[in-house]
């Protein structure tokens, strides 16, 4: 790991958290015309192709199921394939049809929040401490005035109820998709992520056949929307977050949640003409700022080097 990022790993987490923020807007638009776990299903097949294709070209080999070590890999990549990519794709592509993107984008400020008591009981050396524990409760109180009180006595009635509890639900996905990308054995991260997207596909195509069917004629906007989804924030940012954790490490990496909701509410806001309410804004200050506070001693180290 280097001594400091650098400006060319500064330039790709900015490429990261609006990739990833754009993303938001893309579903939104995809759903004009494809139902949510089609465009599911399309955005996991072209990002495996993808990144099969560039294993092929690196002459990079996936996992060998063959051998211990291969088969424990690749249980590893199917739980990656469910909770980093099968269901919190699914659950944001369901709940979208429902809120604006922007608010989808917000509550991926809370995958770290879930992550820090995760990680606590399930990462050796990753503890609660009193600093950490108050900015979760911070960014806890931020989730919840994120998906409203009134979401927990609306159940069955109300989708826009649901759909902000399936957003959040996503962000626990991922959550849970990083402890046990975490936990995973020492592989080839390229492979691994190929791997896991892989099995992705093989959940939810099938899924997404049997209960949507084959996609029907859309336009070329929402045709576009779903490449943009299958190529940027799935393949390709794959291959940038792997840049950057060799190059500037993990650490550095996660400031990258600070930018995906700014991003998604400002363009589902620009683009779309999103209303935001206030509660949406007062959200994401407490949320960010119970991230920054557990994340403070990270921050210092990274902004502290020379």
């Amino acid at each position: 790991m280097r001594d400091a990022p650098g400006l060319r790993n500064w330039l790709k987490l900015v490429c990261l958290g609006l990739i990833w923020g754009a993303s938001f807007m893309a579903v939104s638009v995809a759903l004009r015309d494809f139902g949510p776990l089609t465009i599911v299903a399309l955005r996991v097949t072209m990002a495996a192709s993808s990144l099969l294709v560039i294993l092929r070209l690196l002459g990079v080999a996936l996992p060998d199921p063959r051998k211990s070590q291969g088969r424990l890999v690749w249980g590893f990549a199917i739980l990656m394939g469910l909770f980093s990519n099968a269901m919190p794709f699914t659950l944001l592509s369901w709940g979208q049809t429902y809120v604006a993107s922007g608010f989808a984008g917000v509550c991926m400020a809370a995958v770290p929040l879930f992550v820090l008591p995760m990680a606590h009981l399930l990462v050796p050396g990753e503890h609660l401490t009193l600093r950490r524990s108050l900015g979760f409760a911070i960014g806890f109180v931020g989730v919840l005035v994120l998906i409203g009180l009134d979401a927990f006595d609306a159940l069955g009635s109300d989708f826009e109820s649901l759909a902000r509890l399936a957003c959040l639900g996503a962000a626990l996905c991922y959550a849970t998709g990083s402890i046990v990308t975490r936990l995973c054995p020492d592989t080839n991260m390229l492979a691994l992520s190929a791997a896991a997207m892989l099995c992705a596909a093989l959940m939810i195509v099938p899924i997404a056949l049997w209960n949507e069917g084959l996609p029907q004629r859309a336009s070329a906007l929402s045709v576009a929307a779903i490449l943009y989804l299958g190529v940027l924030p799935t393949a390709v940012a794959q291959v940038l977050v792997i840049q950057v954790i060799r190059d500037a490490g993990p650490s550095f990496m996660s400031l990258v949640n600070y930018q995906v909701p700014v991003w998604s509410a400002v363009i589902g806001a620009a683009i779309l003409g999103e209303p935001l309410p206030p509660s949406l804004w007062l959200a994401l200050v407490l949320i960010l700022s119970g991230l920054g506070l557990s994340q403070l001693g990270t921050m210092r180290r990274l902004f502290g080097r020379s």
